[in-house]
């Protein structure tokens, strides 16, 4: 079998994706590199599903527990990190295994992409703008100015709303528009993607839920909050942590964080599914076929 240059495993969250990765390393000589923009941050293990040093069965992983909490991500920079991480692991004739459920960093780890420049004055402007009035009113000025946008990002992710609509304002194009057509970086580059019903997926995320409770989520964020969380404008706002924060603020019930949590992470996988299933390339397995490694390995070579 001729290794691919570069995997890739998409989909929704909590549908496997950890789990196939480590998988695909194991049988092909390779290394797994993180794409979930929240694992990039050192004590956020809990509420990301980070896997343990057991559960990544000696596979190297890569581009986990980079930054302190208060760090802004950029896919910029995430890019600047991947290419190098998969060039890395390449050259040592190992193959890299790209995993998470973030699909513009997916994106840009696999594609040929130049991100539009900034413009000091419109952001601080929109910046401005977002700690008046939250993010809820710029994110529906994204809904009606670029609709797929709106879909692919959280409301509550306050600071890529901020982003998508300087570009729109910059370029004088909708923020969906400024991506290029789909064209990898590197040859024979393959996407593999986890399916789940709905129904299914709705379960399994209110388990995980459930099980981040129980494994001390609350304790978790209120250690990082001493570290600085509330202010992280990326990690502050991640799913989980932004709900026990309110709780811990005494606005929600523990029982209401926990709901919302669950809550929004179904939106948020529906996203996933919506940003995902608009690339033509990805392969997509069902998670729980009884033979998803070997299939999944059949679509590498």
């Amino acid at each position: 079998m001729t290794s691919p240059n570069v995997i890739a495993v998409v989909g929704p969250t909590a549908a496997g994706k950890s789990d196939l990765a480590v998988g695909l390393a194991l049988r092909l000589g390779g290394e797994a590199i993180n794409a979930d923009s929240m694992q990039f941050y050192r004590g956020m293990d809990i509420g990301t599903a980070k896997l343990s040093r057991d559960e990544m069965r000696g596979v190297p992983h890569h581009l986990l527990d980079l930054w302190d909490v208060t760090v802004t991500a950029s896919v910029a920079e995430f890019q600047r990190l991947s290419a190098a991480a998969i060039d890395d692991v390449r050259g040592r004739g190992r193959v890299p295994v790209l995993v998470g459920g973030s699909g513009l960093y997916v994106r840009a780890a696999l594609d040929h992409m130049e991100f539009p420049g900034t413009d000091p004055a419109v952001r601080a402007r929109l910046e401005e703008e977002l700690a008046a009035v939250g993010p809820d009113v710029l994110h529906e000025r994204l809904r009606e100015r670029d609709p797929k946008a709106a879909d692919a990002i959280l409301p509550s992710n306050g600071r890529r709303v901020v982003r998508a609509l300087e570009v729109i304002e910059i370029t004088g194009r909708s923020f969906t528009a400024t991506l290029p057509e789909h064209r990898y970086r590197y040859d024979g580059a393959v996407q593999i993607g986890l399916t789940v019903p709905r129904p299914e997926l709705d379960a399994r995320i209110g388990l995980r839920v459930e099980r981040m409770w129980e494994a001390g989520l609350v304790d978790e964020v209120r250690k990082l909050e001493a570290e600085g969380l509330r202010d992280g404008l990326t990690a502050g706002r991640a799913l989980g942590y932004a709900q026990v924060l309110r709780f811990l603020a005494g606005e929600w019930t523990e029982e209401q964080a926990k709901e919302e949590t669950a809550r929004a992470t179904r939106r948020f996988a529906r996203r996933q599914e919506s940003w995902f299933r608009r690339d033509p390339r990805v392969h997509w397995l069902p998670y729980d076929a009884p033979d998803l490694l070997d299939r999944a390995l059949g679509l590498t070579g």
